[in-house]
């Protein structure tokens, strides 16, 4: 498109900011810096040693844990999850897997990864809403990390349904037996990233994690979301 036809476009339909509503300037994509200097970061850099890695230890054999930011009812993370998640928006999904890398890149938990897993969606639900926001976030991950995803070997057996209006016990009842493992070879002796986007109770990510130890000779797993409920 002519840089003139560009400007007019911008100038009648500017694109503006998800969370404030504010005209984004050229450099600026989805959500200005106003913005994301805003959101509730959790500043896990310790990835051992936080609310996460805690919430998780003891259900699972988790190596290492963390999460780029808190979610809160109605605050501005859940805005985010809700247009990656529900509306669609892929190129959110992979510009926040992108911030998530930048700001753990130099921990531990980059220099110890092999390779990146999305926590997976049941077929259905995945071909219901086109995509699994998991992968979009491990894709911009690796467009940074430089690491190989793998969306094969660790498989939704079973359809469960919405986690969202369970409370822990029952998260943690409804996805026992839900996972498990098609190719082993593949992962055997790796050091595995488990991605997701919000992590609540564990229940989901820990099953994960179950699947793979249990399965899988030599496998270390670690844990990264993008949020985590305070």
């Amino acid at each position: 498109m002519p840089a003139i036809w560009s400007s007019l476009l911008h100038l009648f339909f500017p694109r503006l900011c998800l969370l404030c509503k504010e005209p984004l300037t050229k450099q600026e994509e989805q959500v200005c810096q106003r913005c994301f200097c805003k959101l509730p970061y959790t500043c896990f850099y310790e990835t051992g040693n936080n609310r996460l890695f805690h919430r998780l230890m003891g259900k699972a054999l988790i190596e290492q844990a963390t999460a780029y930011l808190y979610y809160v009812k109605k605050g501005m993370t859940q805005q985010l999850v809700f247009s990656l998640k529900y509306y669609g928006n892929k190129e959110l999904a992979c510009l926040l897997g992108r911030r998530m890398a930048l700001y753990f890149r130099d921990t531990p938990l980059r220099s110890a990864a092999d390779v990146l897993i999305p926590v997976p969606l049941h077929r259905k639900r995945e071909r219901k809403r086109g995509y699994n926001q998991s992968e979009k976030l491990c894709q911009g991950i690796a467009s940074v990390w430089n690491l190989p995803i793998d969306t094969t070997s660790l498989y939704r057996a079973i359809k469960t349904d919405t986690q969202t209006k369970r409370g822990f016990y029952d998260r943690w009842l409804n996805m026992q037996n839900v996972f498990a493992v098609r190719d082993i070879e593949a992962l055997q002796g790796k050091h595995v990233i488990l991605v997701d986007d919000v992590i609540t109770s564990g229940s989901t990510i820990c099953f994960c994690a179950e699947a793979l130890l249990s399965t899988v000779p030599g496998i270390r797993v670690s844990v990264m979301g993008l949020a985590v409920v305070r």
